[in-house]
């Protein structure tokens, strides 16, 4: 009686661990390798270097007076269109008039004292012409010769006195002149930061001073960006470039490269160089100051056979991609690429138009249960019986 009950659990045993092997096979999943692909395909590619800044405006002018004194008659805000010579605001200072009148009255001055230099070169020219052929003691005539020549000299000197005088008036009267101010360009007024009493002398004292009007020419904008050291000796006047606002939303401007600094600029351990570029047309929407990107385009294929840059690996300084036109393996194919952009790369050999290239590879996984799982539900199943006769049970006999 104890062997059958022996033998029915030892039956039941490998009922069990043959059902477990079954099911475990039946869950188990092998998955292949895929390959995620794309066609080459022909078209145009177009390589771009990026850059970032703002629209600055190629024609303004400072109006910044030389000459202190009170702020009058302001005639212009911001927006205000104005020609070149138009009044701006005028400046009261009475210490010009002052110096004006100063300064004529010194060159009244002068001009009396060289009246009267001439005058003595007058006569002290006839007195030695007289005496000069005459039959007279030397030292008269030397005496003679000297008032004479002390005569020039003097006319000389009211001379030179004279036009430092008048050379003083004309300053003195250009500062006056100034007390008028006018704008310097036809253009817009972009900013005014002064009203009418203000003390020009205090405006200019400290080191975060204003200036007090700035006029610019709105035609003339352009952008300004700053293109990394890596990229500049790509970039070339004439070049075509596409911008966009990020405070101008769906406008897309167009232009060519003007301009680049020579000199680079460091920050934070960057090198940039500053581009400027002229818009083709200049949209009404766009205004100083505003943030552009720009994309400046360096190179231009038509027809170009190019596929996806994610496509591309190297080995050994090497370029070459996986096609997959037949079969479920890839093959290599060395290629030559010619530009590039953000998306694709032009092929310029080792690929045809129409091949299917790899992008991605998904690697085969295998689920299966393992054996230490396997072991340990098994050690579980035999803890939990009792197989009499056997041992580890310690049954009641029968």
């Amino acid at each position: 009686m104890k062997m059958k009950k022996a033998y029915a659990v030892i039956a039941a045993i490998v009922v069990i661990g043959g059902g477990y092997y079954w099911y475990s096979k039946a869950n188990s999943k092998t998955t292949q390798t895929q390959y995620v692909t794309s066609i080459a395909g022909k078209g145009t590619i177009t390589a771009s270097i990026a850059g970032s800044g703002n629209i600055i405006v190629d024609q303004s002018s400072n109006v910044d007076p030389t000459i202190t004194g009170t702020v009058t008659n302001l005639a212009v805000v911001v927006g205000d269109q104005v020609k070149k010579g138009q009044l701006l605001f005028t400046i009261d200072n009475n210490d010009l008039s002052v110096s004006v009148a100063k300064s004529q009255s010194s060159i009244a001055s002068s001009e009396s004292s060289l009246k009267s230099a001439k005058s003595s070169l007058k006569q002290a020219q006839l007195d030695y012409d007289t005496i000069k052929d005459e039959n007279v003691a030397l030292d008269k005539k030397n005496a003679a010769k000297s008032k004479l020549d002390a005569a020039k000299a003097s006319v000389v000197s009211a001379e030179k006195s004279l036009s430092a005088t008048k050379a003083d008036a004309a300053n003195q009267q250009l500062d006056a002149n100034k007390r008028r101010v006018t704008s310097p360009i036809d253009g817009t007024v972009n900013e005014v930061n002064i009203k009418n009493g203000d003390d020009l002398s205090k405006l200019s004292s400290g080191s975060s001073r204003s200036v007090p009007i700035i006029i610019g020419d709105l035609g003339t904008m352009k952008a300004q960006v700053a293109v990394n050291e890596v990229d500049i000796s790509n970039v070339s006047i004439g070049q075509k470039v596409t911008m966009t606002f990020s405070a101008i939303d769906g406008l897309t401007a167009t232009g060519k490269v003007e301009n680049m600094d020579s000199l680079g600029t460091l920050s934070s351990g960057v090198v940039t160089y500053n581009v400027t570029i002229g818009f083709d047309d200049l949209d009404s929407r766009i205004k100083p100051q505003m943030s552009v990107s720009a994309n400046i385009i360096t190179d231009v294929k038509q027809d170009a056979v190019m596929v996806p840059s994610g496509a591309i690996k190297t080995q050994n300084g090497n370029s070459y991609v996986e096609v997959l036109n037949s079969g479920a393996v890839p093959s290599r194919a060395s290629v030559k690429t010619g530009i590039s952009n953000d998306t694709d790369t032009e092929i310029v050999s080792g690929l045809n138009a129409g091949d299917k290239v790899v992008t991605q590879t998904i690697s085969g996984t295998s689920t299966t249960v393992s054996g230490s799982s396997s072991s340990a539900s098994t050690k579980s199943s035999e803890s939990s019986l009792h197989i009499p006769g056997l041992g580890g049970g310690g049954g009641r006999p029968d």
